[in-house]
């Protein structure tokens, strides 16, 4: 029922350390954290199993805000027991599933057999969001309530963006009477409707259909401007612009109940990487220019953005073995988040409790759970890694289902070495 870590090497998001030293696990609860100077005689804990972490990341497990599960309906991409094994294995211990699924999660039944499911097959913790509107078709608001009662953290439509100015604003009335948090895909979807690419000389050249960045402004423009009205609690789910980033700073400063997030392929990848029309970079947003690439990684950094995630959108060989403006949008990420986040501490532009920090503790504390933590108390969600050791991505080694990675063939740096839940091991290596 105990368990201590020793000579690990401790990072702490909330508190900003990086430190080396001991901590110890009891009834799958953080119950000590001791420094490096404090010895452990054999007999001292005569019942607790002990691990040598030999200088090892011992760091808060992740919370993946945004994970596409295909149950219901699309099985044959995603299962909940391979998406738990993915996670597992990239050091995600809290998945937050999206609700854009056949059908989608938009009512108390729906959202209780994704619960169950996933009890039964994940190794990890889920936390699911459910529709906005019913079958994510922006006419008509959810059960809103019976919803957050059945488990529901957050409510969103996904990458479906609600036009009707009038029911998106009874949405966000409603959500914030109900403390409720929504979830929205900042973009215009008159702009952005049938593109591929982000415009520009690259996407000309390639003859590819394109869209503005100012798209995604106009988007979150609007969105802002109805939380203002509504005074609702709002996440954006993904920015990649530079564009879009002085609106947030400006609703920020207002006093708004307002977050951001960006997924790590717009961290660490940019337009030019579609290359020869290579459908695996193809995601939704279309990756950026490297100017914007360099305006997320410094918003993240500053605090601007509040949480990285994976995004991760498991799509199968007959969806993206097509020409590049037909393929599905989408990349897996559960297993690369990890390894991909440290190319940003490698570069020295962002230090471990910082990225923790985006990765583990401020989806955690704006969904209100209660992972992301190294403290006494917090449950023993952990991820124990070596962030210098190198490896070649091979995309048939990952435990996905669907293997659409564009980061297949690519060097990287960052190994889970193991990854407990609730202090039960779930992956090690």
């Amino acid at each position: 029922m105990s368990f201590l870590f020793e000579n690990a090497r401790l990072i702490d998001p909330d508190a900003g350390t990086d430190r080396v030293g001991h901590l110890i696990v009891t009834h799958g609860r953080i119950t000590a954290i001791e420094d490096q100077s404090t010895a452990f005689p054999p007999d001292q804990f005569p019942d607790t199993a002990r691990m040598d972490c030999n200088g090892l990341c011992l760091a808060p497990g992740l919370v993946d805000m945004g994970v596409k599960v295909g149950e219901p309906g699309e099985r044959h991409k995603e299962s909940f027991k391979t998406a738990g094994n993915a996670a597992a294995a990239g050091g995600v211990t809290t998945m937050v599933t999206r609700p854009d699924t056949l059908t989608a999660v938009d009512s108390p039944e729906v959202l209780d057999f994704v619960t169950r499911r996933a009890a039964e097959m994940s190794q990890v913790r889920i936390a699911p969001m459910a529709a906005l509107t019913r079958n994510r078709e922006g006419r008509e608001m959810v059960e809103i309530s019976f919803l957050i009662d059945s488990g529901a953290v957050a409510f969103t439509d996904g990458d479906h963006v609600l036009t009707d100015n009038r029911v998106l604003s009874r949405c966000l009335t409603y959500a914030r009477s109900l403390n409720a948090l929504v979830i929205a895909h900042p973009q215009d979807p008159g702009l952005s409707r049938g593109a591929a690419v982000t415009s520009g000389k690259f996407a000309t050249l390639r003859g590819l259909p394109a869209v503005s960045p100012m798209a995604e402004r106009l988007g979150l423009e609007r969105d802002l401007a109805l939380v203002e009205m509504t005074r609702a609690r709002y996440h954006a789910d993904q920015l990649s612009t530079a564009t879009a980033l002085p609106a947030l700073r400006r609703a920020k400063n207002q006093g708004l109940d307002v977050t951001a997030g960006v997924s790590i392929h717009h961290l660490t990848l940019n337009e030019l990487d579609v290359g020869d029309y290579r459908t695996f970079f193809k995601v939704k947003p279309p990756l950026r220019s490297e100017d914007d690439r360099q305006a997320m990684v410094e918003a993240v950094a500053e605090g601007l953005i509040d949480v990285v995630c994976s995004m991760h959108t498991p799509q199968d060989e007959e969806s993206k073995r097509l020409p590049f403006q037909e393929a599905a949008s989408g990349a897996v990420g559960l297993e690369t988040l990890l390894p991909a986040a440290m190319r940003l501490y490698h570069s020295g532009q962002m230090t471990l409790p910082g990225l923790f920090r985006v990765l583990s503790l401020n989806p955690s504390k704006r969904l209100g759970l209660e992972g992301g933590r190294l403290s006494i108390g917090a449950p023993a969600d952990l991820v124990l890694f070596d962030p210098h050791a190198p490896f070649i991505l091979d995309r048939f080694t990952l435990q996905s289902k669907s293997k659409n990675t564009p980061f297949d063939g690519q060097r990287m740096q960052g190994r889970v070495r193991g990854t407990w839940v609730g202090g039960t091991r779930v992956f090690g290596q």
